[in-house]
C-alpha cells in the first residue's frame, strides 16, 4: 500500500462492516491512485469505475441475495421506503450491478431498468432475472429520452463514477418533471480517510481524515475485490444536484436496524451513509411514458 503524507487533522471511529481490507472488524482500506492511475480512473474518461470486471466474481460472492451489512442492515429499509413513497411506474437503477435492488423493485410491480457498465455484473443480473431489463451503459451518458422515468436510483454508485457532475445532470434529465432522484452515498468524511486504522483497546477503529476538500480517486481493496472509488466533499455533490436543477426534499443518516450488534454499535459512532431525495421541478403526479 502506498503511503501519503497528511496532517493528522482528525480522527473518526469507524466500522463500516461492508468491506474488509485489514481483516479487523470489516474495515475498508484505500490506497491512492497516484501516477500509476489507469486511464479508466481519470475524470471524464466515461468509465464508471476501474477494476470492476476483474472484481465482479468476488463482488457477487460477497453480496449474495441479501447484500452485505451496509445494505441488509442499514440502507435497504430506508431506500425501499423512499421508493414506495415515490410510487413510481418506471424506475432507472443507475449502477445496478448484479441487479439485487432491481429485482426487489420488480417484485413490487414496478417497471425497473438496470444500467451498469460492467458486463460480468450484467450477465449475473440477467441470469438471476431473465425477464428483467438490464442494459450496458455509462451514468455520464444515459441512453434514454428526457423524462423517461418517474424515479432514478443511485444506490452507492456515485463514488464509482469519474464524472459525477455529468452523471447527476443525466439523472436529472431522464427523470420526468415532478419525479424523484433517490441517492444513497458514502459520507464524505469516510471517503477522505487516510492510511490504515488505529485500533483502540476496546476494539474501535480510529481513522485519520485529511484533504477533505480535495477531490481524488483511491484504490479500495477487500477480500477478492479491488476497485477505484472517488472522494469528493459533500458540498461538491450538493452543488452538482443543485446545478442540475433539482430540489432537495429529504436527507437522512439512517441507523442500523439489524445484523451483528457489535457492528451496529460501532456504526452508530460515525454513520457511513446518507440517503437523499431530490425532486425535478415541474410536472404533476402523472407517470412517465413508456
Amino acid at each position: 500500500m502506498h503511503k501519503r503524507p497528511h496532517g493528522r487533522n482528525a480522527l473518526v471511529e469507524v466500522d463500516p462492516g461492508h468491506r474488509t481490507g485489514t481483516g479487523r472488524q470489516g474495515f475498508r482500506w484505500m490506497e491512492p491512485c497516484d501516477r500509476a492511475l489507469p486511464e479508466a480512473c481519470q475524470e471524464g474518461s466515461g468509465v464508471m469505475s476501474d477494476g470492476w470486471e476483474d472484481s465482479a466474481r468476488g463482488w457477487i460472492a460477497e453480496q449474495g441475495e441479501d447484500g452485505d451489512f451496509a445494505r441488509a442492515s442499514v440502507l435497504d429499509r430506508p431506500m425501499q421506503a423512499q421508493v414506495q413513497a415515490a410510487a413510481p411506474r418506471r424506475v432507472l437503477d443507475v449502477g445496478c450491478g448484479e441487479g439485487r435492488f432491481c429485482r426487489w423493485m420488480r417484485g413490487q410491480g414496478m417497471e425497473a431498468v438496470g444500467l451498469d457498465p460492467t458486463v460480468a455484473l450484467l450477465e449475473r443480473a440477467r441470469h438471476l432475472d431473465p425477464e428483467g431489463h438490464y442494459v450496458q451503459g455509462r451514468a455520464e451518458a444515459l441512453g434514454f429520452d428526457d423524462g423517461s422515468f418517474d424515479l432514478v436510483v443511485s444506490y452507492l454508485t456515485l463514488i464509482d463514477i469519474p464524472d459525477y457532475a455529468a452523471a447527476i445532470k443525466e439523472m436529472a434529465r431522464v427523470v420526468r418533471p415532478g419525479g424523484t432522484v433517490l441517492i444513497a452515498n458514502l459520507q464524505s468524511y469516510h471517503t477522505c480517510g487516510e492510511d490504515r486504522p488505529v485500533w483502540r483497546d476496546d476494539g474501535a477503529a480510529q481513522v485519520v481524515l485529511d484533504r477533505y476538500l480535495e477531490e481524488r480517486s483511491d484504490w479500495a481493496a477487500w477480500r477478492a475485490v479491488r476497485i477505484v472509488n472517488w472522494h469528493r466533499p459533500l458540498s461538491a455533490y450538493m452543488r452538482a444536484f443543485l446545478n442540475a436543477g433539482l430540489e432537495l426534499t429529504g436527507f437522512d443518516e439512517p441507523a442500523p436496524y439489524g445484523g451483528n450488534e457489535t457492528k451496529q454499535n460501532r456504526y452508530r459512532n460515525a454513520p457511513f451513509f446518507h440517503v437523499m431525495t431530490w425532486r425535478r421541478a415541474g410536472g404533476g403526479s402523472g407517470a412517465a411514458g413508456g
